[in-house]
């Protein structure tokens, strides 16, 4: 869908920027909130009401940089923008806030204590983007959650009162999970719009599987144009190339998924030592981010022609399952403690 961040540079942006109160700005990041699509809504009505307004600051944060990142169409223009946005966090950080989202935020920086990093790291994974867009090793690809996803969970663990390492790294397993599975999800789409692949060349050769064969294998099944709609590349009227790599794609799908699995096993530990009001939310990102891999399992690892997704009854399940899990928790008196 459309951007809808991009429109608003011209009220909004690096030459001109419209003064806003904090109420209004607050108001904004509400907005901004609900037009925005994600696999769970980021400000849930499970979160307790006291986080909602600072959730929804720091996610106002994040929904802007991604799209300056990934939305203008022009790397030059991105890094532009990026350039200027770390700006604006040095103005926030400084006390003298000029865009509304960061009119908004640093109240929620004063409350919580908030660190600067986590915020830099962001930015400077959406700067990567631009410039690196295939990767040698696994060790470089989790190298970039560590920029791209880690910080977000940091930041949620700030907000909630929690400072400590073990929690932290904890949160980084998770959210590591997250990206990755997100990564394996979107292969395909990856590759058509941004030209990106996140798949790592050292586990696909050890697969069999040539990283630009299979960028040009997608490229080519798209100005082929529809098939038969059997929707599945098994089908005898696939395009050869889909066809010729696809067992090798799928061997290196089932060992990336094998990989991701663990990251989402010990992120679980997390669970238990977080406050029953918020742990909620946290486990709703985890099974989602766990069922996105069941569907990439059940789909035969195939996700180069069909894209897994979480439907309505699918959403409506996993809440079912958390909410039962913390009205377990209530009973037996379980919850985390800050630190």
């Amino acid at each position: 869908m459309p951007s809808a961040i991009l429109p608003e540079l011209e009220t909004f942006g690096p030459d001109r920027c419209q003064t806003l109160t904090y109420e209004q700005a607050d108001a904004y990041t509400q907005k901004l909130a609900k037009t925005h699509y994600e696999n769970f809504t980021v400000v849930s009505w499970l979160l307790p009401k006291r986080l909602r307004d600072d959730f929804r600051h720091v996610y106002a944060f994040c929904r802007w940089a991604d799209d300056l990142g990934d939305e203008t169409g022009d790397t030059a223009e991105s890094l532009r923008l990026l350039d200027w946005w770390k700006h604006e966090i040095d103005l926030c950080y400084a006390g003298t806030p000029r865009h509304p989202v960061f009119v908004a935020l640093r109240p929620t920086i004063e409350k919580h204590d908030l660190p600067r990093k986590p915020f830099d790291d962001l930015v400077d994974a959406f700067v990567q983007d631009q410039t690196v867009f295939r990767y040698a090793s696994w060790d470089q690809v989790l190298d970039y959650c560590t920029r791209s996803a880690n910080p977000v969970g940091r930041l949620v663990l700030y907000l909630c009162g929690y400072r400590d390492g073990q929690r932290q790294q904890l949160s980084d397993a998770t959210c590591t999970a997250l990206q990755l599975a997100n990564f394996w999800q979107d292969v395909r789409r990856d590759i058509i719009e941004r030209d990106r692949v996140y798949v790592p060349r050292d586990v696909a050769a050890v697969c069999g599987l040539d990283v630009e064969l299979m960028v040009k294998a997608v490229h080519a099944d798209i100005e082929r144009g529809p098939g038969c709609g059997c929707g599945g590349s098994s089908c005898r009227t696939a395009p050869a190339g889909i066809r010729g790599i696809l067992p090798a794609y799928r061997t290196t799908l089932q060992s990336l998924v094998g990989r991701t699995w663990p990251l989402f096993e010990r992120g679980r530990g997390l669970w238990p030592m977080l406050a029953p009001d918020i742990r909620l939310d946290i486990e709703l990102f985890t099974l989602g981010g766990e069922s996105i891999l069941r569907m990439i399992e059940k789909l035969d690892y195939d996700t180069l022609t069909r894209r897994p997704s979480l439907t309505k009854p699918d959403k409506l399940s996993l809440m079912f399952r958390a909410i039962w899990g913390k009205f377990t928790n209530w009973r037996t008196g379980r919850s985390g403690d800050a630190a």
